[in-house]
């Protein structure tokens, strides 16, 4: 095999480059330059750097990369195959500003190569990618060795610790947690002393660094480093997407007084962010947050995300089931009733999981690592029981039947036998292979089925149920608007939020809405979106009149834009590759003026290939991207993904077309939606805006 490296020097302010740029991680999945490439770029650009970042997640090169000192091979592949470069490395890292000046020089697309029967694997940790197509190795056996069964973890002082043997070849986040225990931040009040002191003395060890930048995420705080240095985001824990009025208000307090670095987002799993938190007000933060009910405890990093429930469980007249006490027992389990729970705090990833309650899968099922599905069995209510899916850079995999059901009673007890089968067993390398449905892959779904068994109280697990209650041909309900409750005399009412993004003096205008016409409630949905329950319908006129109704969040949006969705984007988020919120908007009012659309067509925009947009559950999804415009010039741009589909025969979108300049998408998206969704093109008259 072959390894790609490359080595830029740096002289003065010129970038000198004297190489290739060292590897793309991914595995056993090879990617190689199409034949098209030029040979400047080639020599310049082979491979994007692909690294982990702080965030356990995936940043495409920017981040400093340390290099050993020690001799690397270069030897391009096709079609170069015929120039060969050695270089002996004499600098230990890249500079972020090098690497900065890497991306915003230009863009090279990759291919993947067709499997060949001449494979070489590699014997090298797989971290490092061959520049010659390579095929997985085939077990020798179907059966698992009993020695892989064994956990990879231990207690320790209260905490769950990797074995000494099991901390070959782990992740830098592994050595984060090793090095010291995120929980004890909260647990142990460390954050009161990191609260204290200044960023330059914070910067100047390593180890209070890493909390900052790694171990706060436990906590729920989001070091955004690269756009905001010094502020957090942080997101909290809201099952259900159920808050109250006074929660509201507060959240809104907090983010007020940050003036306009303060924001707050409704996230795609049903939860508040608030952006421009400093350090020193986080312990009066936390504080205030358990005064109103609320934590942003084990929000973030290799923790159990927000559970997920049916957005208007308990007022809809059709669910099958209320699953707001499912998922506010899930929550207090994950935290320990807000007290921290180190026993589910040291997962090999990150872990999401819901309890389906509606026939519209509102939940979104299919993407969780753990899917409660309604369903009886021998005249006993329980769940069907879904498990493994997930989003990332390197792979998207639906859930899949665990072929298990549970009555209502036991929940929690396999939510916690499933974790603690993912928690010991879960490998900690390559954080790309490290979400729960790869463990699935690698031990089979009935060997992880019997590891999530005998962790059960009883050591019993009963097989799946065919009593499933959601009905399948159930066409999905619009949310929006206003809409009956199941309690005489009382409506909903949706309202759109465009992107998600709230300020603070809408945070307590929709607090006193609630209040006003409600009973001091909101709900959130995985759409961004808010719902008013609980309106008297004598109400409801009034309440349509609000001029933030009116003039803001509006509950007849457009057909477009009613399920528009949008991450972060790199206005904050220092992964995100495009701006996506802003534009998300704009393109769709650019569409809107082109065509005009029979129907809802979901179109969902994220930043970079962690996908927290969803793009792949879309009609229409942007993954942003760096493209070249007419002129051959670097521009942000977006793969488009088409045929997302929710609901009882969910199906993750496809690849449509790819690098394409932001600039140039209205008409493409227009057209798009003209050939595959019915739109029909708007007769202008010629000078009409």
């Amino acid at each position: 095999m072959c390894l790609v490296s490359v080595l830029c020097d740096y002289l003065d302010t010129v970038i000198t480059w004297t190489a290739l740029l060292l590897l793309y991680i991914v595995g056993e999945h090879l990617i190689y330059a199409p034949p098209d490439i030029s040979l400047r770029d080639a020599s310049l650009f082979l491979f994007i750097l692909l690294f982990f970042n702080d965030n356990g997640d995936i940043e495409f090169g920017i981040l400093e990369v340390l290099l050993h000192s020690y001799p690397l091979i270069l030897q391009k592949c096709s079609p170069f195959s015929h120039i060969t470069i050695s270089i002996t490395l004499t600098s230990t890292s890249f500079s972020t500003q090098t690497l900065n000046l890497i991306m915003s020089s230009f863009s090279v697309r990759f291919l993947t190569p067709p499997c060949t029967p001449n494979t070489v694997v590699s014997s090298r940790p797989k971290t490092w990618l061959c520049a010659t197509p390579a095929v997985a190795p085939v077990p020798a056996s179907s059966e698992v060795e009993a020695s892989r069964l064994e956990p990879r973890v231990e207690e320790r002082d209260g905490y769950w610790v990797l074995k000494e043997e099991y901390r070959g070849g782990i992740n830098p986040q592994e050595k984060v947690k090793l090095e010291k225990e995120p929980m004890k931040l909260f647990m142990e009040g460390g954050i009161d002393e990191l609260a204290k002191m200044s960023l330059e003395e914070i910067d100047g060890s390593k180890l209070t660094k890493d909390d900052i930048d790694v171990r706060l995420k436990w906590l729920g705080l989001f070091h955004r480093r690269k756009h905001q240095y010094g502020r957090f985001m942080m997101r909290l824990k809201l099952p259900n997407g159920v808050t109250t009025s006074a929660q509201t208000r507060y959240l809104a307090s907090v983010i007020k007084k940050y003036g306009k670095e303060g924001c707050a987002d409704v996230t795609t799993r049903q939860n508040w962010q608030i952006r421009g938190v400093v350090l020193p007000d986080v312990p009066e933060i936390l504080k205030g947050l358990a005064e109103v009910g609320l934590t942003s405890l084990q929000s973030g990093m290799d923790n159990v995300r927000n559970p997920v429930g049916n957005p208007i469980a308990g007022i809809d007249p059709d669910e099958i089931v209320d699953t707001r006490p499912y998922t506010n027992l899930l929550s207090q389990f994950i935290t320990a009733n807000s007290r921290g729970n180190p026993t589910i705090t040291n997962l090999p990833r990150k872990w999401n999981v819901c309890v389906v309650g509606s026939h519209d899968l509102f939940e979104h099922p299919h993407i969780n690592d753990l899917a409660y599905m309604p369903a009886n069995k021998d005249g006993r209510f329980g769940f069907n029981l879904l498990v493994g899916g997930f989003f990332s850079p390197k792979r998207c995999a639906e859930a899949v039947s665990l072929d298990a059901w549970v009555s209502a009673d036991d929940v929690i007890p396999l939510c916690k036998a499933v974790l603690e089968a993912y928690r010991d067993l879960g490998t900690r390398g390559n954080r790309q292979k490290t979400r729960m449905m790869w463990l699935i892959d690698e031990l089979g779904i009935e060997v992880f089925r019997s590891e999530v068994e005998k962790r059960m109280l009883r050591k019993q697990l009963e097989r799946a149920s065919k009593e499933e209650l959601v009905q399948k041909q159930w066409e999905r309900r619009d949310y929006l608007g206003v809409h009956p409750q199941k309690q005489e005399g009382l409506s909903y009412v949706g309202i759109h939020i465009p992107v998600g993004r709230v300020q603070a003096d809408e945070m307590d205008e929709l607090a006193n809405l609630a209040d006003k016409y409600g009973t001091g409630e909101l709900r959130l949905t995985v759409e961004q979106n808010i719902i008013i329950p609980n309106v008297e319908n004598s109400k409801i006129e009034a309440l349509l009149n609000e001029p933030l109704l009116k003039e803001r969040f509006s509950p007849e949006p457009s057909l477009l834009m009613k399920t528009l969705v949008a991450c972060t984007g790199n206005q904050f988020c220092g992964q995100a590759i495009i701006e996506t919120k802003a534009r998300a908007l704009k393109v769709t009012e650019e569409v809107e003026r082109e065509v005009a659309v029979t129907r809802p067509v979901r179109m969902h925009w994220t930043g970079c290939p962690n996908t927290c947009g969803q793009v792949q559950v879309a009609d229409i999804g942007f993954m942003g991207c760096m493209a070249r415009d007419e002129n051959g010039k670097p521009t942000e741009g977006v793969d488009i993904f088409l045929g997302g589909r929710i609901g009882s025969d969910s199906h993750l979108a496809e690849v449509y077309k790819k690098g394409v300049p932001c600039k140039d998408l209205v008409p493409i998206v227009a057209d798009i939606l003209v050939e595959h969704f019915g739109a029909v093109k708007r007769n202008r008259e010629e000078g009409d805006d």
